[in-house]
């Protein structure tokens, strides 16, 4: 399906997932985050390493509420539909409370692109180095999520997305650079108080 046209949403979304289901809610603080990420996407891994701590620590102090979206984006850029598959066991591992840490293990083994990627099987592996394992696992081998990632990419065509890395502070489009990341945050903060 052409990621432009509407995906009904799954009769399952992950846990921890915002009310549109389109994305996993992390921490509760006054400013929104949303951060469009593909787990194919070299850029996306580049954000992780540098903007990730950034992100940590502002979740970690109150500051933010993020809210990923995990797209399937470069569904092509792979010959096993890699990027959906890894985005629908980013789900299975929110249905565990462990999305950003599996998020981190699968930037810190992505594959290259235009190959294969890695398989259901060493997805599950990669899991249990971030601690998941039994109901995780279980999710992954059945592709309770795979519906999941269409949608989510969807809902982000629709919201004007249209690569990732794509950061959002409050609804306006920031860089995905830690700097502007921050000054965005901090610009929006006083105004919250």
């Amino acid at each position: 399906m052409h990621p432009q046209a509407t995906t009904p949403r799954p009769a399952r979304v992950p846990h921890g997932a915002n009310e549109e289901g389109d994305g996993i809610v992390i921490g509760d603080g006054p400013v929104s985050l949303d951060a469009y990420i593909d787990f194919q996407c070299p850029y996306c891994r580049q954000f992780t390493g540098t903007s990730g701590p950034l992100l940590d620590g502002l979740l970690a102090d109150g500051r933010i509420t993020a809210i990923y979206h995990p797209m399937s984006f470069l569904d092509a850029m792979s010959t096993n539909h890699y990027s959906a598959r890894a985005s629908a066991a980013s789900g299975c591992a929110a249905d565990s409370g462990s999305f950003v840490e599996y998020a981190y293990a699968l930037f810190a083994n992505q594959p290259p692109e235009g190959g294969p990627g890695l398989t259901d099987e060493e997805l599950v592996v990669l899991g249990a180095t971030a601690g998941l394992t039994g109901a995780f696992a279980d999710c992954v081998r059945l592709g309770a999520h795979r519906d999941w990632p269409p949608y989510v990419t969807s809902r982000a065509y629709q919201r004007g997305v249209r690569g990732t890395p794509t950061v959002l502070v409050e609804g306006a489009p920031v860089p995905p650079h830690p700097s502007l990341i921050r000054s965005a945050v901090a610009r929006v903060l006083p105004h919250m108080v």
